[in-house]
């Protein structure tokens, strides 16, 4: 298990892909790798006295700097105890070879999403962006919290308010607002589009819960909103915008390639 100590050479390691590894970038800078503010571990893999490989084990298990044998390696240290996490998400190779070594023991998951397209743009939107979208703020929260529970039960299958946990996802929604990582249009006194930034570090910036109410879909709501989207970010948090997407969404993927998002590489989610 890694530790503040390890902290520097962590991220050495994510820092080979800056763009993928933003999650346990963020992590790691707020942490220090300190488990008790992680909320769960950081595991390393060691070649003569070298941190070659890691993984973040908490309610996300995330492959960092893997390649397959990293992969199973983890695996079979997480076969050594109860099942934590509630997704393993990450670049297709290793979250597969990590999925196969585990699957027999772990049982069946809910859903699996193997071939996600990981998306980038380092460069002005290739259209105009909707002037309308902004910053949301605490006196929007009426309207966007609800956005957020429709959008993640529509993506995840689950409602984030399921188990009696509305509080817990209220305050991370407000807790996004806060750091000025909530962007929203608003028509009539209704959400029309919205899109957070989930994570960011200097350098790379990744993009969660874009999402258009249904009755509004078709409009060029989310191309428009995406572009200034992407613009206010690179402005004014970092300088290369990431996301993933399901590989079935054709709306969105046609929405953020208008928007100049190119692929990258195929990520893969099993969620519990």
């Amino acid at each position: 298990m890694l530790g503040t100590p390890d902290l520097e050479d962590f991220l050495t390691l994510a820092n080979r892909d800056p763009v993928a590894n933003v999650f346990a970038l963020y992590r790691a800078r707020t942490t220090s790798l300190e488990p008790r503010w992680l909320g769960g571990e950081m595991w390393g893999r060691f070649d003569n006295g070298r941190l070659i490989a890691a993984c973040h084990v908490g309610a996300n298990l995330v492959p960092i700097g893997c390649d397959v044998d990293d992969a199973r390696a983890f695996a079979e240290r997480a076969l050594t105890r109860s099942r934590t996490c509630t997704t393993i998400v990450g670049p297709h190779e290793p979250v597969r070879a990590f999925w196969n070594a585990v699957a027999g023991t772990w049982g069946r998951p809910r859903d699996t999403r193997w071939m996600q397209p990981h998306l980038v743009i380092a460069e002005e939107p290739q259209i105009a962006g909707d002037p309308l979208v902004r910053r949301t703020d605490r006196n929007d929260l009426s309207l966007v919290y609800p956005a957020c529970v429709a959008m993640y039960s529509e993506e995840v299958g689950v409602s984030p308010e399921a188990g009696g946990t509305s509080d817990l996802y209220r305050a991370r929604v407000t807790q996004l607002m806060t750091r000025g990582w909530s962007f929203a249009r608003f028509e009539g006194g209704k959400l029309i589009f919205k899109a957070e930034v989930a994570c960011a570090t200097a350098e790379v910036a990744q993009i969660q819960g874009v999402w258009v109410p249904p009755e509004r879909r078709g409009e060029g709501l989310a191309v428009r909103g995406m572009a200034s989207v992407v613009r206010l970010v690179r402005k004014e948090i970092a300088p290369t915008v990431s996301l993933y997407v399901n590989e079935w969404n054709q709306p969105a993927r046609r929405a953020y390639r208008r928007v100049g998002f190119k692929e990258t590489q195929r990520f893969s989610t099993i969620m519990f």
